[in-house]
């Protein structure tokens, strides 16, 4: 794979589609930043300081237009900067350069293969012979991972001489990450070594992550500390609900020309990224169905107006199936053999573990037809009937459209800054262990309250007796630590 690194005028690396696009991406991000008031006010309150002068940030977090917003905000600290997107699709070409152009080294863009994303994601994490990164930010645990796979492979090769072998899994992702693995490992057998050693802790955006980084603390295999920024309030619910409300209904149109109006929806799951989805495709006028294993969110579902069933209650039924568990196994090939003719087929849950699109490539017969960049007719042998898969099974939000609005990734990268800022400066107190924490309520209110003068909202005061009544400080936090919002 001939992948070559350009250098802008001052010596920065990237690898971008094209940076005759970096004058567009400049005019989105100067209207973007007008709504991401939580990173400007970042800004303002932390600029004068620089509290992340001296980091070397690797971020594989989606290439987008508001992502820019971010990297800038962090640069603007003082922070140096290494991006890839965690994405295959999710990158918008004209974002990535103009960051490329104007702040940060930037691996990525939209249409990567696989091997390409496993690239760009080692040439984040690459900062040369001192070992960089200090930090990560991460959605999905990609870069972390690597870090993890390529310190184990290591050792056992300093142990044992045993190189990772691709063929020894059937996952055809991971078998790229061994071989990414594999080719550095006789050049430089210490080189994720280093970075382990150099790493002060990661921020971690998404369920996916997260579920890793809690698996690896409980095992005892977490190299450094983690911070949860997928379960702030202000992240969980304004990203994963109000978000999916906007960016769902966009991708869907943008890739079918579907009017979802009189259309039986499915979606499955009814976390916040499911009631989201539920809410705006309802509000599309259309009859929306319920998947759901737990309890609990089956019977908010229902409190809503939305029907309860099984995806085999209604495989063949539904005009839109819409997977958004978290979970992987979702969608299989059984249940797409038994949907209508064009139904449609889509992700905006766990990356690309919830539809069974391994299975659906290696259905015997089975012809693929691509109407467009990430849509595509899967037409089965037997009956002729096509299903519309989107995006390939990956996030469809951000790989048939734009992601999640401005405002919305405000509050969730507002997070990510602070989240970086508390890990950079406690880095030598020895405060965060091999762990993974949450950010306290205090900072998840400050972040919300970052947000509330651009929408033009005044809050009440409480007066001591007040807070005293409720047992609350009156500047907050204002819920306990077990409020469940």
């Amino acid at each position: 794979m001939a992948l070559l690194v350009s250098k802008t005028q001052s010596g920065r690396e990237y690898k971008v589609k094209d940076l005759s696009l970096a004058d567009f991406g400049r005019l989105e991000i100067d209207l973007a930043e007008v709504e991401m008031p939580g990173l400007i006010s970042c800004r303002t309150e932390f600029g004068p300081t620089q509290p992340l002068a001296g980091a070397k940030i690797t971020g594989s977090l989606h290439m987008t237009i508001q992502t820019a917003v971010l990297i800038e905000t962090l640069t603007a600290l003082g922070a140096q900067i290494r991006w890839c997107s965690c994405n295959i699709f999710s990158t918008q070409d004209h974002a990535a350069a103009a960051i490329a152009r104007d702040s940060a080294a930037v691996f990525a863009w939209k249409g990567e293969t696989l091997e390409e994303y496993w690239w760009c994601t080692e040439k984040a994490l690459n900062w040369g012979p001192d070992g960089g990164p200090d930090l990560i930010i991460d959605d999905g645990g990609d870069a972390t991972l690597l870090v993890h796979e390529g310190v184990k492979a290591e050792e056992e090769y300093e142990r044992s001489g045993k190189v990772p072998d691709p063929n020894e899994t059937d996952n055809v992702e991971f078998k790229v990450v061994l071989g990414i693995i594999r080719d550095g490992l006789v050049g430089d057998p210490r080189k994720y070594r280093r970075m382990k050693e150099r790493l002060v802790g990661v921020s971690e955006e998404t369920t996916t992550g997260v579920k890793r980084l809690y698996q690896m603390m409980t095992n005892g295999t977490l190299l450094f500390p983690a911070i949860n920024i997928n379960d702030s309030v202000t992240k969980s619910k304004f990203d994963n609900l109000y978000g999916c409300r906007h960016s769902l209904p966009d991708g869907l149109m943008r890739a079918t020309d579907v009017m979802i109006a009189g259309k039986i929806a499915v979606v499955c799951g009814y976390g916040d990224v499911g009631k989201g989805c539920a809410a705006a495709l309802k509000r599309a006028g259309a009859r929306v169905i319920v998947t759901e294993a737990d309890p609990i969110c089956a019977l908010q579902a229902l409190m809503e107006g939305i029907q309860v069933l099984t995806l085999e209650d209604v495989i063949s039924e539904a005009d839109i199936f819409v997977t958004a568990t978290g979970n992987k196994n979702i969608i299989m090939v059984p249940h797409m053999k038994k949907m209508k003719n064009n139904a449609i087929v889509c992700n905006i849950g766990h990356f690309d573990n919830e539809i069974d699109m391994q299975g659906l490539e290696a259905y015997p017969g089975i012809k693929r037809v691509t109407i467009k960049p990430q849509t595509d007719r899967w037409i089965f042998p037997e009956t002729q009937n096509g299903i519309i898969v989107l995006a390939e099974g990956r996030l469809i939000n951000l790989g048939c459209a734009t992601g999640h609005p401005s405002f919305v990734m405000s509050c969730s990268f507002t997070n990510q800054v602070i989240a970086q800022i508390e890990l950079w400066k406690e880095r030598n107190t020895g405060r965060y262990e091999k762990k993974v924490y949450v950010l306290p309520k205090h900072l998840d209110e400050k972040v919300a309250a970052l947000h509330l003068e651009k929408l033009g909202a005044k809050l009440t005061k409480l007066t001591l007796a007040q807070a005293a009544y409720i047992n609350v400080p009156a500047e907050g936090p204002y819920k306990p630590p077990t409020y469940r919002y």
